[in-house]
């Protein structure tokens, strides 16, 4: 009777295996890797570094008063309060324009997909002037938003208007059509067909394009620094009174808003990615 002599298969320990990762076809290496995080640390790591030393340079108190001063707190009240209202407009009408352009076919359907774009090339400032021009007290069409509060809905909404268009897009071209026709094929509603089977895998994305919208407004300045007037308590968005405190030299004052603005983009941005990459993970079980 023959004894085998082969060896079994050695399993790759746990050091082997983090090393093959490092060394992953395709991969940039340490040295790729330093660079990118050195470019990083100067481009983004570091202003950040420095508005958060500079808003705490008075102590963790004076920081404290600075946001809840009354013009501040009202500020990131109307900041937060409009970005909100054209978040849910740019998910729902995002959503829809992104639906038009990858299921209908219609003349100047080229032209219509590279305006989306429009705002990422045109600078915001042109964009206030226009809106100034459209809607301020001599506007063409006797619509007069100039120093109100839906006169800076509208200016956001430009700005923002490719970030849900953007992320739904692709997800929808990757939709499988069998799977609606094969639905529809055994009677569901277009409407059941939307909810149960369309929605679920646009919810990341579209969750993404809201978060990135969201942020973008808040921070927003040349699009409304014309059209919203900068009333106090009224139309003055928060990078205007940002504005405002470093031109009366109270640089801590707005460094404290610029790290207020900053907190709330990251616990948005990290909230929406979180739930959709759990909404995900639930549409790729259910697959």
């Amino acid at each position: 009777m023959a004894v085998s002599t082969a060896k079994p298969p050695r399993v790759p320990s746990s050091s082997a295996k983090r090393r093959a990762g490092r060394s992953a076809p395709g991969g940039v290496g340490p040295g790729g890797l330093g660079i990118a995080t050195l470019w990083l640390s100067v481009i983004v790591l570091l202003p950040l570094a420095a508005v958060t030393a500079k808003a705490f340079e008075n102590g963790p108190g004076e920081f404290v008063d600075a946001i809840n001063a009354p013009a501040a707190r009202a500020a990131l009240l109307v900041t937060l309060g409009v970005s909100l209202v054209v978040t849910v407009i740019n998910v729902v009408l995002g959503t829809l324009i992104a639906w038009v352009l990858v299921r209908d076919e219609f003349r100047g359907k080229r032209i219509v997909n590279a305006l989306i774009d429009l705002p990422f090339a045109l600078p915001t400032i042109v964009a206030s002037i226009v809106l100034l021009s459209l809607y301020g007290p001599q506007s063409p069409f006797d619509i007069h938003l100039n120093a109100t509060r839906p006169g800076l809905v509208v200016a956001l909404l430009f700005v923002t208007l490719p970030f849900v268009v953007r992320s739904v897009q692709p997800v929808l071209i990757e939709i499988d059509r069998e799977v609606e026709e094969a639905a529809a094929s055994l009677g569901a509603s277009n409407r059941t067909i939307f909810l149960k089977i369309i929605l679920p895998t646009l919810a990341p994305a579209v969750l993404g394009g809201a978060g990135l919208a969201f942020t973008r407004a808040i921070g927003e300045y040349g699009s409304v620094v014309l059209i919203g007037g900068g009333i106090p308590r009224e139309t003055e968005v928060a990078s205007q009174y940002i504005q405002k405190q470093f031109e009366i030299d109270r640089f801590a004052n707005g460094a404290a808003i610029s790290v207020a603005l900053l907190i709330i983009a990251f616990v948005v941005l990290l909230g929406l990615r979180l739930v959709g990459s759990r909404a995900a993970r639930r549409e790729e079980a259910a697959r």
